[in-house]
């Protein structure tokens, strides 16, 4: 058990719960910080407890946000004919950074898992289908993980979509850019086959 005093090895204990950070990178993270000036690990500090006090969830999306409604959903440079669904807020980062996606999103904060316990109920459902049902939504671009749980999300909410006649879609997976066909596995080789384009 560790030692309540001990201000070192229960900031170690800390930065392990943190996902992708193991014993050793936290050890690292710590010494780090101890090395630092006070000024720097204050600034740290004091965005860490700011961080949960400021954000909210937006009223439309669900992202992640210091506004409600977020500045993604009032930007006027965004199509609102197109939502994409996503499973995170995190998600919403990675295709932004595309710079492709012009539309709005809608945040599910999780996918179906039995196994885990979840299942449609748990998610944000219900605010998706208040905004299909009011505005002129033509396109809900479903962009859940190429996984068993974002696969059985995706085929729930393209059959709580489609009644009412909105074009729905899923996102392509399959080869990454730079990888051999000998490494592929045959799931995302299938979807590559699939999913082809003409030249």
């Amino acid at each position: 058990m560790v030692n309540p005093v001990d201000p070192v090895q229960r900031l170690i204990e800390e930065f392990k719960k943190l996902p992708g950070i193991g014993p050793k990178s936290a050890q690292r993270l710590v010494f780090h910080l101890i090395r630092r000036p006070n000024e720097q690990c204050q600034k740290l500090a004091e965005a860490v407890s700011q961080l949960k006090a400021s954000l909210v969830l937006c009223s439309i999306c669900n992202n992640i946000t210091g506004v409600d409604p977020c500045r993604i959903c009032t930007s006027p440079n965004r199509d609102p004919r197109l939502i994409c669904v996503v499973e995170e807020p995190f998600n919403i980062l990675s295709i932004e950074k595309t710079g492709i996606y012009k539309g709005h999103y809608h945040v599910l904060h999780g996918a179906i898992s039995p196994i885990n316990g979840i299942g449609p109920d748990d998610l944000k459902l219900e605010n998706l289908l208040d905004r299909l049902t009011k505005a002129k939504v033509e396109e809900v671009i479903v962009a859940t993980n190429p996984t068993s749980e974002g696969e059985a999300t995706a085929l729930y909410l393209s059959k709580l979509i489609k009644p009412l006649s909105i074009k729905i879609t899923r996102i392509a997976s399959g080869i990454p850019v730079g990888s051999d066909l000998e490494y592929t596995d045959t799931v995302t080789l299938s979807r590559a086959l699939s999913g082809r384009q003409r030249l």
